[in-house]
């Protein structure tokens, strides 16, 4: 008989949402952590917003569980009192030739289930009126919460359920014996090895590593993960009231391009940039260099903004199964049985919408391991 029934790799929000859901019918239920505490990577370094579900691929697994996350997490929210807020978006085009790409974006979001309305040039200012814009579209579902106060509750009902988690234990090596997994884990300097029946593998930016543990070739199954740095400026306060509610431009590269956010002390964040990373080291300083860059990003949706006006604040590294110039890739979110791995499900590239989608993302994982 193995020691936990199910073992989650790792402590993010999705691994904790994915605990928190699976324990109320498996209390032995393991959660292992590497960090000091749960959420101390992509979890916790990210804009918190939720998103609506306007811009993934119709039929993706990142439109579908955005917009199932998006209800089943307003609704939580609601429930249990974790601190949110609809605050609403605009995507502004800011030039005239934008204003047809409106149309596109918008075509999207209502493949997705998604309903934007559109906005005039003076219907816009109206709600923001120290934008530039040309016109823009008005997303009511989009919304921001305290990714913080999130994982305390998904952790603390996971605990409260009878499951155990476990921090400072990273994991070093997995081995399928053909009726359970031996894990052999590093707990807080001591090498041992435990038993379980199920893995789940939540380990974001360390997701493919552990992938590679129980013997899958990680490249030929499209599973190596890049990792994309995001950066955020603060603009000072004098100018934090400039803009009420999130505004983005109208995405030109990678990403959804640099975008306004309120975040929960009132203050006004521009952010995240893209900046693909050399090697995994996870360097989260700000470089001051790009200060320039981001004001003139900035610039193009609030024009009154100098370079002076901003401050570095902080960023985040996110798991790309994309490389730079690639299209973005979908969620991996797979039961590894059809490689002789019943019991374990992998779960790669979670980046945005990860946040938005956890609810979501659990519950697929349950429908995956027990129908």
């Amino acid at each position: 008989m193995a020691d936990f029934e199910i073992t989650i790799i790792g402590a993010g929000v999705v691994g904790l949402a994915i605990a928190e859901r699976l324990s109320v019918r498996h209390s032995h239920l393991l959660i292992l952590e590497k960090n000091e505490r749960y959420g101390m990577e992509t979890s916790s370094r990210n804009s918190e917003v939720i998103h609506a579900g306007i811009y993934y691929k119709p039929g993706s697994l990142k439109a579908r569980l955005c917009t199932e996350g998006r209800d089943l997490l307003y609704d939580l929210c609601k429930q249990y009192n974790i601190t949110h807020r609809k605050i609403t978006k605009l995507i502004t085009a800011t030039t005239e030739n934008e204003v047809e790409q409106l149309e596109r974006i918008a075509s999207n979001a209502e493949q997705n289930g998604v309903h934007l309305k559109f906005l005039t040039k003076e219907e816009t200012l109206k709600l923001e009126p120290n934008i530039r814009t040309f016109g823009a579209l008005f997303s009511p579902l989009t919304g921001i919460v305290s990714v913080h106060h999130l994982m305390d509750f998904f952790a603390h009902s996971a605990q409260e359920h009878g499951a155990i988690l476990h921090c400072r234990c990273e994991v070093l090596a997995i081995e399928y014996t053909g009726t359970m997994y031996n894990i052999t884990v590093n707990d807080n300097g001591t090498i041992t090895t435990l038993t379980s029946d199920i893995v789940i593998n939540a380990a974001g930016l360390q997701s493919d590593i552990v992938a590679a543990m129980v013997g899958i070739d990680v490249d030929s199954a499209g599973y190596r993960l890049t990792y994309a740095k995001g950066s955020y400026f603060v603009v000072v306060p004098s100018k934090a009231k400039l803009i009420t509610r999130l505004v983005y431009p109208v995405p030109q590269n990678e990403g959804l391009g640099v975008h306004a956010l309120v975040d929960w002390g009132g203050r006004l964040k521009f952010g995240p940039d893209v900046e693909y990373l050399p090697d995994r080291t996870l360097n989260y300083a700000v470089d001051e260099t790009k200060r320039h860059y981001f004001a003139e990003s900035i610039r193009r949706i609030l024009p009154s903004i100098t370079d002076d006006d901003i401050e570095p604040d902080m960023s985040g590294i996110r798991p790309k199964l994309q490389r730079k110039g690639e299209p973005p890739k979908d969620f991996v979110i797979i039961h590894e049985r059809e490689r002789g791995l019943p019991g374990f499900v992998n779960l790669i590239g979670i980046e945005s919408p990860g946040l938005t989608s956890s609810p979501a993302i659990a519950r697929y994982v349950e429908q995956l391991l027990f129908g």
